[in-house]
């Protein structure tokens, strides 16, 4: 798990700090989500741990209006506790005084920022889930192929960074060769290169090249989100593939279910353009057009004609 600070949201989304010196930026997000304290301002001040983002909206505002003084320094010293990390209120609503001058004894950090609560919570959980989701490594080579990312896999030496460049070189994106760090968001699964190995790309008998400057800025990118797994295997004479694809695969990361195809490597196939070809016919499919159970189709109807 990434450590992220208070900082980090400050400097990302830009919020209007209205309280708290430099070093109040230091305090560490331990989780993801965002909590609306209506029970808190209600009275119920439960033994529990100060870890998530404090939201203020319009309905809460309305709610401390109408409390007593005694029973807002109450609720807002239980709330700007050592272990929370900041309090964020929506729309540019105006901080409660109280709150204020609590906040301004502790050196507590209170931002407010001019959008709705609903838009508020839903970038800060989109961003910190990144940093607080399980991270996973993969041998692969992780790709943009017209637009979506392709995860593609096999044992070492079968050809996947030759491939790659070939990839590149046709106007495809690189996003990582050799090692693919691999994380949950949502219900779809992103990849991206560790640092170290960013827009680098091995290649066997010439060494280690950088994408982004032999062949543009535009040729790398981050990170993508994983859409379908292409895996290579060496041609065995003695398999019988099959040759309609009709058992659709899945590979399996984090509980989510990613389409994936295999495809077998022998002297003579341009695997590139195979893969191309592939990633065209997953799009399709995700459209509704499976032309392999198409043929399928035709030949059973076929069958059935010739036998009436």
């Amino acid at each position: 798990m990434k450590k992220v600070t208070v900082r980090d949201l400050w400097n990302y989304f830009g919020y209007r700090q209205i309280n708290g010196d430099d070093s109040s930026l230091d305090r560490q997000i331990f989780d993801a989500n965002v909590n609306r304290p209506g029970l808190e301002l209600a009275g119920f001040l439960p033994e529990r741990d100060f870890k998530r983002i404090i939201m203020l909206g319009e309905t809460e505002m309305m709610y401390i209006d109408q409390m007593s003084k005694e029973r807002q320094r109450d609720v807002f010293d239980y709330l700007t506790d050592e272990k929370t990390p900041m309090i964020l209120i929506s729309r540019d609503l105006p901080c409660p005084e109280i709150l204020m001058e609590i906040a301004e004894q502790k050196n507590f950090p209170i931002f407010t920022s001019y959008a709705p609560t609903s838009s508020l919570i839903m970038e800060i959980v989109a961003y910190l889930e990144e940093f607080f989701t399980q991270v996973d490594s993969v041998h692969g080579v992780l790709l943009q192929v017209y637009g979506r990312g392709v995860l593609i896999t096999g044992v070492s030496g079968i050809g996947k960074s030759e491939i790659a460049l070939e990839l590149v070189k046709k106007g495809h994106i690189l996003v990582a060769d050799d090692r693919v760090d691999v994380y949950r968001i949502h219900n779809h699964i992103t990849g991206e290169a560790p640092n170290i190995l960013k827009n680098l790309l091995e290649l066997r008998g010439v060494g280690v090249i950088d994408i982004a400057m032999m062949f543009g800025a535009a040729s790398t990118t981050d990170k993508t989100r994983i859409d379908y797994v292409v895996h290579l295997e060496r041609w065995d004479k003695e398999v019988e593939y099959d040759r309609l694809n009709l058992n659709d695969e899945v590979y399996t990361v984090f509980g989510i279910n990613i389409p994936k195809i295999t495809i077998p490597v022998s002297e003579g196939r341009s695997i590139a353009v195979i893969i191309e070809a592939a990633v065209n016919n997953f799009i399709l499919k995700d459209k509704g057009h499976d032309f392999s159970k198409t043929f399928d189709n035709r030949v059973v109807e076929l069958i059935n004609k010739n036998k009436e």
